[in-house]
């Protein structure tokens, strides 16, 4: 059996790949991915028997990175939000693992797979079945509220360049002014629409409708330049990728 884990906190990949590695020594792990573009090929490329996906990624989420699945491919979601779960087994996921996942539910993942099973488990159905009966999946951010001095600015996101995390804080980058959020980068990346904000760098979230150009170096460094901003945005190598058209 071979198995392929996307997920875009290279940790948290590592992770896994060492529990699965202890928990099913046979299996073998055919890709590890950091991103749903990047996933989606792979799946196609290397048409593994099962995956393993993280649901927000960079690129494409990877609901859609799923559809490259091959037949037969199980797939299993692993992601630390679980308002996309009815999506998920709309689809046929084998299984869906919240984060953090337990050894113990890791296990019996794992022993739902050895044993080809693809129906939900049960505790996985009474989820759904809360989620069937609540609101649906809530819209991406829209607006911040940004403490200035002793007064409040309402920036829509879609005027920021770029997000930079700073500590425990966020700087928010807009075209006039760098101001500071209250929250973690890793916080705000799950409330961002996945589509218009790409994360270019552990520490770096970016507008896409901002970027003006890709500058491919040498080395194989990408560098973005902004509109209406000066500087340069180095992209990291687990990112790059996701620039090669541009």
């Amino acid at each position: 059996m071979r198995a392929l884990i996307a997920d875009d906190e290279p940790h948290l990949a590592a992770d896994l790949q060492r529990r699965l590695v202890r928990l099913w020594p046979e299996l073998q792990i055919a890709a590890v991915l950091h991103d749903g573009v990047a996933a989606a090929a792979a799946l196609a490329d290397t048409r593994p028997d099962i995956a393993f996906l993280d649901i927000r990624m960079p690129g494409i989420s990877g609901l859609a990175a799923a559809n490259s699945a091959p037949p037969g491919c199980r797939v299993v979601f692993v992601t630390a939000f679980d308002d996309h779960a009815v999506q998920a087994f709309e689809q046929a996921a084998a299984d869906y693992l919240l984060k953090p996942v337990s050894d113990q539910r890791l296990a019996r993942c794992v022993e739902r797979l050895k044993q080809r099973e693809t129906s939900a488990p049960d505790d996985l159905l009474a989820r759904l079945q809360q989620l069937l009966a609540s609101s649906s999946k809530p819209e991406p951010l829209r607006w911040l509220r940004l403490q200035v001095g002793q007064s409040v600015r309402l920036v829509e996101v879609g005027e920021v360049c770029y997000f930079q995390s700073a500590d425990k804080y966020t700087t928010v980058i807009t075209p006039d002014a760098e101001l500071l959020l209250r929250t973690p980068l890793k916080e705000l990346a799950g409330q961002l629409d996945g589509d218009e904000f790409w994360q270019v760098h552990r520490g770096t979230i970016v507008n896409v409708r901002r970027i003006a150009a890709a500058q491919h170096g040498l080395t194989g460094r990408v560098t973005l330049t902004l509109r209406d901003r000066p500087e340069k945005l180095t992209v990291s190598r687990s990112y790059a990728h996701l620039f090669r058209q541009m």
